[in-house]
């Protein structure tokens, strides 16, 4: 189901971490959750002039999918996992008396053949209704959560959203649009990846795919390489293959008004090693530019790192550091097809999508665009 398109005056908010206005009733509040392939997330937040401050929020790795490429169905331990989690958050919805609401699930109830009784079975012991969204809404929710990113000088534009089930791509042509422009021409699309009457320049997408795979399912698929760095090759290959009937890999010449956007954990992780980061800092991640060379120097020495030191690694962790590898191969596919010195890091997704959609069909932001990192 498509999100009701917003009111053109509305802006993009910038996340902003904040305690609770206690001059705003409860109704001033919304929730966005995002239950995916291997993580369940939400945050709650509040509207503010052209922005959101964050009220709370809540994550947890539920490996929801777990499993699901060899049977076809959701585990029992996955969904008691997942149900536990969400229990969390319905404690949260209550506890701020959350008035509006999106709670949605992609790729691993897609395509689980038990997903209606998995539905079913949180609506019961949660109260919560989530709605398992298709593709081409995944990719849309990505495409805006990345918009205030969107660089005035980038005619043509990808957005890639590494996650764990599936991969999304969307190209999008702004060449017709006004340089000033392209970042709320790209909010527009909201409504739909085709074009619709309006007195405002368009963005034009391309194309879009969802590819089935993501950094869990990869992962599984290639489970029974035991050699660390030929599982990565073959997992990048094998991914870069499901690119073939996307229509821009057939032209693959970039220059320099092209900007590719990555949203996903595995890019995050990415630029965290790159800067050298002990502890993630979202401000010196979210919006940050690197080069091909700089990302395959990272995941090098991933590979050099091998499974322990991964583990090790305070950026990944025990239980990442085989998704980070899945992750990467993904990330180096998508480099070899579009080399670029452009690759913006987004910190921001579903969540922040499904946030936006909410306030701007309720008309509860101002007519502004905070380009948080204007290029």
């Amino acid at each position: 189901m498509a999100p009701k398109k917003p009111i053109e005056k509305a802006a993009f908010p910038r996340v902003v971490e904040s305690a609770i206005d206690k001059n705003s009733g409860p109704e001033a509040l919304y929730a966005a959750l995002d239950l995916g392939t291997n993580s369940c997330r939400m945050l709650i937040a509040q509207p503010k002039g052209a922005q959101f401050h964050v009220i709370d929020s809540f994550a947890k790795s539920v490996q929801l999918g777990s499993g699901l490429e060899k049977t076809g169905r959701l585990s029992r331990e996955s969904i008691n996992r997942t149900i536990q989690a969400l229990q969390v958050c319905k404690q949260k919805l209550d506890k701020y008396d959350v008035k509006y609401a999106r709670l949605i699930a992609t790729e691993a109830c897609r395509r689980a053949k038990n997903s209606k009784e998995f539905i079913s079975k949180v609506f019961q012991q949660t109260g919560l209704k989530l709605n398992i969204i298709d593709t081409e809404e995944e990719a849309r929710l990505a495409v805006i959560s990345c918009a205030p990113l969107v660089s005035s000088k980038s005619e043509q534009l990808l957005v890639v959203d590494i996650g764990g089930g599936s991969t999304e791509l969307v190209w999008i042509d702004l060449a017709s649009v006004p340089s000033q422009e392209r970042p709320k021409s790209i909010m527009r699309l909201h409504a739909g990846f085709h074009s619709v009457e309006s007195p405002f320049a368009a963005a034009k997408v391309v194309d879009w795919i969802s590819v089935p795979l993501g950094v869990a399912t990869l992962r599984d698929q290639f489970n029974d390489v035991e050699d660390d760095a030929a599982r990565f090759a073959l997992m990048s290959w094998y991914f870069e293959e499901k690119l073939t009937d996307f229509a821009p890999y057939k032209d693959n010449k970039v220059d320099a008004s092209f900007q590719i956007i990555g949203t996903s954990g595995t890019v995050t992780t990415v630029a965290s090693s790159h800067l050298g980061l002990r502890r993630y800092d979202r401000t010196k991640v979210d919006g940050l530019r690197m080069t091909t060379e700089q990302i395959d120097k990272v995941i090098r020495s991933y590979l050099e790192m091998g499974p322990e030191g991964r583990k090790k690694d305070p950026r990944i962790g025990r239980d990442r550091q085989a998704l980070i590898m899945s992750g990467s191969a993904i990330l180096q596919a998508m480099l070899r097809s579009w080399p670029t010195d452009k690759l913006t890091v987004a910190d921001r997704g579903l969540r922040e999508g499904l946030l936006y959609a909410q306030m701007s069909a309720n008309g509860v932001l101002e007519d502004a665009i905070t380009q948080e990192k204007a290029l």
